[in-house]
C-alpha cells in the first residue's frame, strides 16, 4: 500500500496534546490514554472532545488494559464495545491488535475486531513487535485486510530496527502500509524515508510542570517514575519541527 505523500501521526493522550498536534501541523492523531503505559483505550468524552476540536483524522486505540496482548473473553467483548462506541462518536480509524499465547497473531478474533471496525481504517499496533516470526505475522495481518501495521522493526526503537523496517517494507509491497513508530524523530527521519517509510508515528511529547503551585513530593499516586508535579504532553514545537523536516525531505527527494 505505497502512497505518494508522507503522513505524520501524533499519539495523543489528552485534549491539550490533541490541540498541540493540530496546531503543529500533524496529518492524523492516534487517540489514547495512559501514554506512560504504552497507551490504553481513551474515554468516550476524550474521543468526542478530540473530534469536536480538530479537523484531523482521528484513529482511536482499542487496548483495554496494560500488559500483553492475549486477552480474555471478557476483555475481547469489551474491545468490541469500545470499537462500536468509537465508530458512533465519529472516529476515522481503529488501532488494535491481538496475539495468541505463543505470540502469533490471533487471526480469528482479529477478524472479528476488523469486521466490527469497518468501514473505518484499521491499524495493527505494536503488538506486532512481540511476535516471534515477523514475516509470518505481517503476512497474516495482510490476509486479514489491515490497512497498516505500526512497528519499530521489533526493536527498542526505529533506529535500531531500521534494517527490519526495510525488510518489512519490501514484504509489504503495495498490500499494506508500514507505519514506523518508537523513537521516531528528525534525527532518523531521512533514513526512514530512504527505507520507503511514508507514515510516521510519534508522540512528540515532553514533560512539563503541572499547574499547581503546591508541590508535595512525599505522596506518590502511581507506580510510574513520573512525578505528579509533571505532565507528559505533546509539544507543538516538536510536532511542527518534525512535520517541516519530513515534508522538506519529501520535497527534496521528489525533485
Amino acid at each position: 500500500m505505497n502512497q505518494s505523500r508522507v503522513i505524520v501521526e501524533i499519539c495523543t493522550a489528552s485534549i491539550e496534546s490533541v490541540r498541540a498536534a493540530s496546531n503543529g501541523g500533524a496529518d492524523r492523531i492516534e487517540l489514547c490514554s495512559a501514554l506512560q503505559l504504552g497507551g490504553l483505550s481513551p474515554s468516550q468524552a476524550l474521543i468526542q472532545s478530540a473530534l469536536e476540536f480538530n479537523g484531523l483524522q482521528t484513529f482511536v486505540l482499542i487496548r483495554p488494559r496494560e500488559g500483553d496482548f492475549t486477552y480474555s473473553r471478557a476483555e475481547f467483548e469489551l474491545m468490541l464495545r469500545e470499537i462500536e462506541l468509537a465508530k458512533t462518536n465519529g472516529a476515522h480509524g481503529i488501532v488494535t491488535g491481538m496475539l495468541l499465547i505463543d505470540g502469533t497473531v490471533d487471526t480469528c478474533r482479529m477478524k472479528a475486531l476488523i469486521d466490527a471496525s469497518r468501514p473505518l481504517s484499521v491499524t495493527f499496533h505494536r503488538a506486532f513487535d512481540l511476535t516471534p516470526d515477523p514475516d509470518a505475522a505481517l503476512k497474516a495481518i495482510i490476509s486479514l485486510g489491515c490497512d497498516r501495521v505500526l512497528t519499530s522493526g521489533q526493536a527498542l526503537n526505529v533506529e535500531v530496527g531500521l534494517e527490519m523496517l526495510t525488510h518489512l517494507v519490501n514484504i509489504a509491497g503495495n498490500e499494506i502500509s508500514i507505519l514506523a513508530g518508537g523513537g521516531v524523530s528528525s534525527k532518523i527521519a531521512f533514513q526512514l524515508y530512504k527505507a520507503r517509510i511514508r507514515e510516521f508515528h510519534l508522540s512528540a511529547s515532553a514533560l512539563i510542570p503541572g499547574r499547581m503551585k503546591l508541590k508535595n513530593n512525599t505522596v506518590k499516586l502511581g507506580k510510574n517514575n513520573i512525578s505528579e508535579n509533571l505532565m507528559l504532553q505533546t509539544n507543538e514545537e516538536l510536532v511542527h519541527d518534525f512535520v517541516q523536516n519530513i515534508k522538506q525531505i519529501e520535497c527534496n527527494e521528489s525533485d
